[in-house]
């Protein structure tokens, strides 16, 4: 390859690196790096441990964003530069250095552009997800199981924590249903991407005749907070607290304890279980914080339900929808209904490998919302 040959190239570089810095706002990230640099030198902003956590994290997170546009504006101004001189003095040796410049900018600004995916307004957050077995008995069951370690895998793969806050076990294999928190930044607005239905096909493992079966388990997720006191009204008397002892036969899932807690919402029907913490107060805490949370998801999906009934009726996935198929017999693989998107190598996936799927509902999702205006 030419060196000339690669100016369309380079040309594109300075293009989508603008682009970035505008939907990622770069002048707007460094004034709110100065304004939090102020907060961090205050004197008494440890006073409030959370607050002190939050201004941190918040900190960090957006020099980080800063980091990296200010360091890929630098290296396409390398490029340019090298490309440059290049044609000037007709230097065709620099040609691979430069192609590779250009190829590994362009990876790095195609990870950054995913970015501008996140339109939810809490996709930023933190998440919790539960999983629940559906249909089909004791292989619904397995595959809840299943489920919660593919899920569990992905956050390892990302760097993310995972915290298994509740597990009911199955009666013969596998779980009933678990809760758990993930935590890292865009949690939420990837793993939106997992709520609803999830259907397994393969040879039952439980099945002495070794037939085919259909198993199902559903996802849903909502943003954590780590506090809505100002924003969620709970009252005490709208509660009922039930105290019991973890399970897990020999600790399997979660510390056993006689201090897990299970909260009702009676006035919405929720339920949250926390079993993981080290003491009953603890595990009560973290129950309200994601009880908070659930009711905060509730109020904005009443708003949405409510903005949507006004504008007519829409074609939309929710709750309870089959979003996707694992199939492991006769053939191997994981489909997802709404995208199209699909692979063979199921075990990957099984061993948390859900970015591609995650990526092409968050394009699947942003071009329906542009066709629906």
């Amino acid at each position: 390859m030419a060196v000339r040959d690669l100016e369309p190239a380079i040309g594109a570089l300075r293009r989508r690196l603008g682009e970035a810095q505008t939907y990622l706002g770069l002048d707007e990230l460094r004034a709110r790096m100065g304004r939090l640099e102020a907060e961090m030198g205050r004197a008494d902003l440890w006073d409030d441990t959370a607050v002190g956590q939050r201004v941190t994290r918040e900190y960090g997170q957006t020099k980080s964003d800063v980091d990296i546009l200010e360091s890929l504006g630098a290296r396409v101004s390398d490029t340019e530069t090298l490309y440059e001189l290049a044609v000037e003095e007709a230097d065709e040796s620099v040609a691979g250095e430069l192609a590779s410049m250009v190829d590994s900018i362009g990876a790095d600004l195609d990870t950054l552009e995913l970015r501008s995916l996140f339109t939810g307004e809490h996709d930023e957050l933190d998440a919790v997800c539960e999983v629940h077995a559906k249909d089909g008995g004791t292989d619904a069951q397995d595959w809840a199981e299943m489920m919660v370690r593919m899920y569990q895998r992905w956050a390892e793969r990302r760097g993310f924590e995972f915290e298994l806050e509740e597990v009911s076990e199955g009666q013969e294999a596998g779980i009933l249903s678990a809760s758990f928190i993930v935590r890292g930044r865009y949690a939420t607005g990837l793993l939106a991407s997992e709520r609803g239905m999830h259907r397994l096909v393969r040879i039952s493992p439980f099945d002495s005749q070794a037939r085919r079966q259909t198993s199902f388990a559903s996802v849903s997720v909502v943003p954590f907070f780590e506090d809505l006191s100002g924003e969620v009204d709970i009252d005490e008397k709208d509660l009922r607290i039930d105290t019991y002892r973890s399970s897990g036969a020999g600790g399997q899932h979660v510390n056993v304890t006689d201090s897990a807690v299970r909260i009702t919402h009676l006035p919405t029907g929720l339920v949250v279980a926390v079993q993981n913490e080290r003491s009953q107060h603890q595990n009560k805490a973290k129950a309200l914080q994601i009880l908070a949370s659930k009711l905060a998801e509730l109020q904005r999906e009443e708003r949405d339900a409510e903005l949507s009934a006004m504008a007519g009726p829409k074609a939309l996935v929710g709750w309870g929808a089959q979003i996707r198929s694992y199939v492991l017999a006769p053939y191997q693989q994981v489909k997802d209904l709404r995208t199209d998107y699909e692979t063979g190598n199921v075990q990957a996936v099984l061993e948390g490998a859900l970015d591609p799927f995650m990526e092409a509902y968050l394009r699947w999702r942003r071009a329906s919302r542009a066709a629906q205006g």
